[in-house]
């Protein structure tokens, strides 16, 4: 009986050994940055691993593009996922400690502002009107509804929005104050998309914004806006029919992943982008956000084959960019 116990001592000994062995021996993929862009790239890698049956591992972090593109250009990483291109100040960060990187495209968003479902007066509202609750001058003066419009109700405005570090942040102040970062600073802020759904679902005064799979994901606790481009065009709530038009503007926006090239020789790095790109179409819309067109996989398929290093922006977040024009363009380092 002791002989027969010790046996299995060992022999359990020796599988969880083995075990332990197989793990060390999977290859990583380690992954971090936009929320926005966690549910494709956590959707790919889901898809990707059972592919691999264990031989490689990825790992996907939600750190804010900001804080994403921090670890990537100090080499902690191999991929960033990013809501908004690569900006002046990274760009700096990752030519001191010697990163170059390949800018992918994946798919659009139609970054959405909501409310809750309780408000009636603020179903559609304009960019105009957008930018008189954001700007940096409405901090502590803009502080009920009737201020942005006579006609919505003498209630306090409480607002919840992406933090400094979120690319959405960056974007969405680009397109609707017309300057990136440029915003009050007297609302909620959060890189965590979670937070400001519940924010907006526990007050029927409150406004904020996140991508659109956010939003899809709580239609039972939130309703979107429509939004109004410009006087006398028509107020447009996001979809992904509204985003492949081009009707919703300016809130559609293309997100990304950066590819570090230090990483590309890594085989299970190269092998996790091609699967990624290969099959972002289907992911993309499974996620509920918009794919690219085939001609633009194609094109950043290419890119990546080619190793074409840089971004096709200047440093700035870019509102209103045609993906195919910014595949073709020369990369800035």
């Amino acid at each position: 009986m002791l002989k027969s116990n010790s046996f299995k001592l060992l022999a359990a000994a020796t599988l969880f050994a083995a075990s332990i062995q197989t793990a060390l021996a999977a290859k990583l993929v380690t992954i971090d940055g936009s929320s926005t862009v966690f549910p494709v790239t956590e959707a790919v890698a889901e898809d990707f691993q059972k592919a691999q049956k264990g031989a490689i591992n990825v790992t996907v972090g939600i750190s804010g593009t900001g804080g994403g593109f921090k670890k990537f250009c100090r080499g902690e990483i191999d991929i960033s996922d990013a809501s908004r291109p690569i900006l002046k100040k990274e760009m700096e960060l990752c030519a001191q400690n010697g990163i170059k990187y390949i800018e992918l495209p994946v798919a659009f968003d139609a970054l959405t502002v909501v409310i809750h479902p309780k408000n009636t007066w603020a179903k559609n509202m304009t960019v105009a009107e957008l930018k008189k609750m954001w700007e940096p001058a409405a901090q502590g003066t803009i502080t009920k509804w009737n201020q942005i419009n006579p006609a919505w109700p003498d209630a306090p405005l409480k607002l919840f929005g992406a933090g400094a570090d979120s690319g959405t942040f960056d974007y969405f102040t680009e397109a609707v104050v017309g300057k990136a970062k440029s915003s009050r600073g007297d609302f909620t802020a959060s890189e965590d998309d979670n937070v400001l759904v519940q924010g907006v679902a526990r007050d029927v005064n409150a406004l904020g914004f996140f991508g659109f799979a956010y939003y899809v994901e709580n239609t039972k606790k939130l309703n979107a806006v429509a939004i109004v481009e410009k006087e006398g065009k028509p107020a447009v709530l996001p979809s992904v029919e509204a985003v492949m038009k081009g009707t919703y503007q300016p809130l559609a926006r293309p997100i990304f992943i950066y590819v570090s090239n230090k990483s590309y020789d890594k085989p299970e790095v190269k092998e996790f982008v091609d699967f990624y790109l290969k099959n972002a179409p289907a992911l993309v819309k499974e996620v509920k956000y918009v794919p690219l067109g085939d001609k633009d996989y194609k094109l950043a398929s290419d890119n990546f084959k080619n190793r074409k290093l840089g971004t096709g922006f200047g440093g700035e977040a870019g509102v209103g960019v045609l993906i195919e024009d910014l595949l073709k363009r020369e990369g800035k380092h």
